[in-house]
């Protein structure tokens, strides 16, 4: 569902660019309001949330789906845990629709997808493990790295109940916010895949910004 926003960009409390395979690791507190925006159109953001007081409690793909009985999240999109809380609501969207069952790029998947030479081209995994890495403090590894939105991706399901990768739905300047129903920890890896139409095969940078 298309809801355009009420928040103007000047207002914005944060804003920051995150170049094509880089990462955005921080806190998103109760009450605000976190808007990706799609700088130059059809580029994917892998997105993870944890609850930053508890972070075994994270973004659950299942109960989202369960919940909402559609795979595809758009405005009015209640974001679940795994422990059944609301973490954060889709409360605009000027794209309309995105994946949370495409998963995210890998070393792993990029030989199974493609060729084995491409196994070493960087993957949105690689981005999360750096991310944890270099954030000590929220005390996360690679084993807490699990089910992912993939915002602005055209991951289509197929008659046969398969899904298929599409060129992107998205363009450029649109962009999807979400509100904070608790302290969340927001990590984004800006998809730097090349081998696949999920950003047009040009990954591009998105721009994060917050309200309070």
């Amino acid at each position: 569902m298309i809801k355009p926003s009420t928040f103007q960009v000047e207002q914005a409390s944060q804003r920051e660019v995150v170049l094509a395979g880089d990462y955005y690791m921080k806190v998103l507190k109760q009450g605000q309001t976190l808007r990706i925006l799609d700088l130059h159109g059809n580029q994917a953001a892998d997105t993870l949330f944890y609850n930053a007081n508890d972070t075994a409690e994270r973004y659950s793909a299942m109960d989202t789906i369960r919940e909402q009985g559609n795979v595809y999240l758009s405005a009015g999109s209640k974001l679940l845990s795994n422990a059944g809380n609301v973490m954060l609501e889709i409360v605009a969207d000027t794209c309309g629709r995105h994946d949370t069952l495409g998963g995210a790029c890998a070393t792993e998947s990029n030989t199974v997808r493609y060729a084995l030479e491409k196994k070493c081209m960087h993957a949105c995994r690689d981005s999360w493990m750096l991310a944890v890495a270099e954030n000590e403090q929220f005390g996360l590894s690679k084993r807490d790295i699990t089910h992912n939105i993939n915002f602005f991706m055209n991951v289509p399901v197929t008659p046969e109940g398969g899904l298929s990768f599409a060129d992107g739905i998205s363009d450029a300047g649109k962009y999807v916010e979400m509100l904070a129903m608790m302290d969340v920890i927001v990590l984004i890896s800006n998809c730097p895949q090349l081998n696949n139409p999920c950003n047009a095969y040009n990954p591009t940078p998105i721009e994060v910004l917050v309200w309070n």
